[in-house]
């Protein structure tokens, strides 16, 4: 039976059919749907979790691999990042069960804070790259990566990204493969990578290396397209995609399944039979490095850009020199930027953090947009925990300039994630810091996963809650209390009272996403058009529920949910239920 899938429910799909025993995983956009499918399947066959971050979901899925099970993680192309570290060494020592890796790119970053190339990551561990170009080669290349990795001894990645993991194409669901878990023996030589045997292993993945070039000569995941054509594209993935749609049977085509390693002697026969050959990859030029190395010609980044996605009109352009026309829209089309939603707990925070003038070590996640005009309360955002790491260096770098003006400000799930190691330095270290955990009961910018703290797993059954309070105070944080961050004159003094303190501290402000569906919402506010003085106080929180009408200010009755945060603001008592 076929339906049409997401690439990332394919992949999903791949894994059941795979006999596929575990899956870990952290969520991270564009991945997370991955894991999400996965534990729809009966949890007997196929056991799925959120971890607490990449690295832990990375080392889970070696460790079911070693014991004899097909494993699986899937995260985004910064996840890698995290899970770097095991994924070099797994390199060495191999698998038992199937081993695969899926990892989401975010060309043009749609929900990303850089953009990044995981290609080189594959080079660098030199493992296995697959890399799909829609729903069904997601299927179907999952599959074959379970082959590759049990033939060859190999961890593998699939490469997928935004536009491959989020677009729909038609899957064929065909009955699992029973498979049965393999030996485990122990096996010090190939598991323990100390000097001595790792010095060893190395040797075997260089051979391991050449056996996969060779591999990738004639596999059926590298293929050419014919069309007697002087032009020839060596692409990949969802480039194979636009380049078909932009250039018919006017260009002959090498796709390129498996990304590295990279075939040889299949390029040069390809690139001999066209006059001009060009090659378009999103992101690096992986693709077009080795065909240089190898002496073909070919023409790249020198017409096609290093930065975000491709489109099919432009590699028309490009290639054919053709220009398509758009129809234009009658008016222009409004700004939709985003913004944190009415009755967001996050709101409140950022209101009084810019009111007193607090610098503010920012993290990822929903309440990143506390960045955003008008609020505009964060003054640095880098990776996943850097905002309490980023604070004691702050602090530190400024000879304690900054204390008592600075905080770090990290949701529930980012600390579990890797903010608990930068508040133990703090602790350890003694900086005069004061961290602010936003705990809203969820992980809310990826669609609302289940995660160490909130006490469900990831199939919503009940499961130990990491006691964040306690937590502080194991690492050594003597000051922590906790804040409703919908109230203002609460959470404006004790931001105060534990900035002003010479130690370090931490503030809970907890209360659950308004998004949440067992949140019980307040009916809307309204506005009193007699008492409005027009003062403008309650815009200064950036609720989107809240505009500016013809005449005075209005609240939006269907996005209102009545958290009463701007009633907190109104000097007159304007605003009424």
């Amino acid at each position: 039976m076929s339906k049409l899938m997401l690439g990332n429910q394919a992949v999903a799909r791949g894994l059941y059919e795979a006999g596929v025993s575990v899956v870990s995983s952290y969520p991270g956009t564009p991945s997370t749907e991955i894991t999400e499918f996965a534990s729809k399947y009966p949890s007997d066959k196929i056991y799925c979790e959120w971890a607490p971050n990449e690295k832990v979901a990375c080392e889970t899925a070696i460790g079911a691999s070693i014991s004899g099970a097909r494993s699986f993680c899937a995260m985004k192309h910064v996840g890698l990042n995290v899970a770097a570290d095991p994924l070099f060494t797994a390199s060495y020592t191999g698998v038992n069960g199937g081993m695969v890796i899926a990892v989401a790119d975010d060309p043009g970053m749609h929900s990303s804070q850089n953009e990044q190339d995981s290609r080189h990551y594959a080079i660098g561990a030199k493992v296995p790259c697959l890399e799909p170009s829609d729903s069904k080669e997601c299927k179907d290349f999952t599959l074959t990566a379970y082959d590759i990795s049990e033939k060859f001894d190999t961890p593998v990645i699939l490469r997928l990204t935004t536009r491959v993991s989020h677009s729909q194409s038609e899957v064929e669901e065909l009955e699992p493969t029973e498979y049965s878990l393999k030996d485990y023996n122990k096996d010090i030589a190939k598991y323990v990578m100390t000097p001595a045997n790792a010095i060893k292993k190395h040797v075997l993945v260089e051979q391991r290396t050449a056996a996969l070039t060779e591999y990738a000569e004639s596999c059926a995941l590298n293929i050419i397209e014919d069309f007697g054509s002087d032009i020839g594209v060596i692409t990949s993935g969802i480039c194979y995609q636009y380049a078909k749609e932009a250039l018919g049977d006017k260009a002959n085509y090498l796709k390129l399944g498996m990304v590295n390693p990279l075939p040889v002697k299949l390029i040069k026969d390809f690139a001999a039979k066209c006059k001009t050959v060009y090659v378009i990859e999103e992101l690096d030029d992986v693709i077009e490095t080795h065909c240089r190395s190898i002496g073909v010609n070919v023409i790249g980044k020198e017409k096609f850009t290093y930065l975000g996605e491709y489109f099919q009109s432009t590699i028309k352009k490009v290639i054919l020199g053709e220009t398509d026309s758009f129809k234009e829209f009658p008016e222009p089309i409004p700004v939709r930027p985003p913004v944190l939603c009415a009755g967001c707990p996050h709101r409140g925070i950022f209101y009084i953090l810019k009111k007193l003038g607090v610098t503010v070590s920012g993290d990822i996640g929903c309440y990143t947009l506390g960045s955003a005009a008008p609020l505009s309360a964060m003054d640095t955002t880098v990776c996943m925990g850097a905002s309490v790491s980023g604070l004691h260096g702050f602090n530190k770098g400024r000879r304690g300039e900054y204390e008592g003006k600075a905080v770090a400000v990290i949701g529930d799930s980012t600390f579990i994630h890797s903010g608990v190691t930068g508040l133990i330095n703090i602790a350890y270290n003694r900086s005069n810091s004061t961290v602010i955990i936003l705990d809203n009961s969820i992980t809310g910018m990826t669609g609302h996963q289940n995660n160490p703290a909130n006490g469900k797993n990831i199939y919503g059954d009940p499961a130990a809650a990491v006691d964040l309070e306690a937590l502080a105070r194991a690492v050594g944080i003597n000051s922590v209390r906790v804040v409703d961050p919908n109230d203002l004159a609460a959470v404006e003094q004790a931001v105060k009272e534990e900035l002003a303190k010479p130690e370090p501290s931490v503030i809970i402000a907890r209360r659950p996403c308004a998004l949440l569906k067992t949140v019980k919402h307040k009916p809307p506010f309204k506005i009193n058009a007699d008492k409005c003085k027009n003062c403008k106080s309650c815009m200064r929180i950036g609720c989107p529920a809240i505009c500016w009408g013809e005449k005075h200010v209005t609240i939006d009755q269907t996005l209102c949910v009545g958290c009463g945060l701007c009633t907190q603001l109104c000097k007159f008592g304007a605003i009424e239920e």
